[in-house]
């Protein structure tokens, strides 16, 4: 495994510099940028590797992704590592793996002192131990001036947007806001105003 790393600090610079040379000088850079962390286990088994392996690949290569945002202007980048559906239909063994994987990447990339790293889905979801190192990592580099990383595991689309209401419901309570006058202005940038990502 030593030699395929060693083959990638050769390669990754060129590879660097031709993707690069491919960005039109005029390109306007998108500011947030999403990337689904996915075919990790198809690609172990095409070479001959367990699944674990494949996790840890895909993790070895977000912190050059992130480098690559960074220089080109991006500011906010979100990591879909793990769904809610994926917390219930993966077998027990096979989701330690990955928790364990997700957790080690995600101290590493707060090891470094450069992002941001906020999570974003259902901590609640999690086991109680994988849930605090993601908060930690979050406390640990909230003055960091990098990129902020959205970090989404045990994120699901539906369950954010249940979330967003629970949470707009919640305030307007506190206000006294009756449900006939919350229905009269509720619209898109209300819920929007409480999703995970707010803000951003």
């Amino acid at each position: 495994m030593d030699w395929k790393r060693g083959l990638r600090r050769v390669l990754y610079p060129a590879y660097e510099a031709r993707m690069m040379r491919r960005i039109p000088e005029d390109a306007r850079m998108p500011q947030h940028i999403g990337v689904m962390l996915d075919g990790n286990r198809r690609w172990a088994r095409a070479v001959g590797l367990g699944t674990a392996e494949g996790y840890r690949a895909g993790a070895d290569n977000i912190a050059p992704m992130l480098g690559w945002c960074e220089e080109i202007g991006v500011e906010v980048v979100t990591l879909w590592l793990l769904s809610s559906d994926n917390l219930s239909n993966r077998p027990p063994e096979q989701l330690s793996g990955l928790l364990g994987i997700i957790e080690g990447a995600v101290q590493s990339l707060a090891a470094t002192g450069r992002w941001r790293i906020h999570p974003v889905g259902a901590l609640d979801l999690l086991p109680a131990a994988t849930a605090e190192r993601l908060k930690e990592a979050e406390e640990s580099t909230r003055d960091n001036d990098g990129l902020l990383v959205n970090v989404a595991v045990g994120y699901g689309g539906r369950r954010e947007i249940a979330d967003a209401v629970r949470s707009l419901l919640s305030e307007h309570a506190t206000r006294q806001t009756t449900l006939e006058e919350l229905a009269q202005v509720i619209d898109v940038e209300h819920i929007a105003a409480h999703l995970y990502t707010k803000g951003q």
